[in-house]
């Protein structure tokens, strides 16, 4: 996985924007509104996804490469990196999983307001 594949990825889901709310080399994608991944774009080393508490501490014992977010909650989020021997395929399910968390967690209206999106 490269820079340009992370972003194309996240952004090709709907409801999702990106910017730059910390500075200007945190990229974060946000679905309606809310965060689900986060990257530095000048040393794209790991990133950052929400994830389920206890999935999040199967995740960090299974690998050597997934460890507690950074600068983020770490119960809830995990950094992910990148070439630390995590297959590839897995890397992008990290990403889906931590956007269908968000989604599942935004409110009926916002939910309704991202399945006229898609349509």
């Amino acid at each position: 996985m490269n820079i340009e594949s992370f972003r194309d990825y996240c952004i090709s889901k709907p409801g999702v924007t990106e910017g730059f709310p910390f500075d200007n080399k945190v990229l974060v994608f946000k679905v309606m509104g809310k965060m689900f991944a986060l990257t530095d774009i000048d040393e794209f080393e790991y990133f950052n996804v929400k994830c389920d508490p206890q999935r999040a501490l199967e995740l960090r014992d299974r690998y050597d490469g997934i460890r507690p977010g950074y600068h983020m909650d770490k119960k809830t989020w995990n950094s992910v990196y990148i070439h630390q021997g995590i297959p590839e395929p897995e890397l992008f399910q990290f990403i889906d999983d931590s956007y269908e968390l968000i989604v599942a967690g935004l409110t009926k209206k916002k939910k309704e307001e991202l399945m006229n999106l898609d349509q």
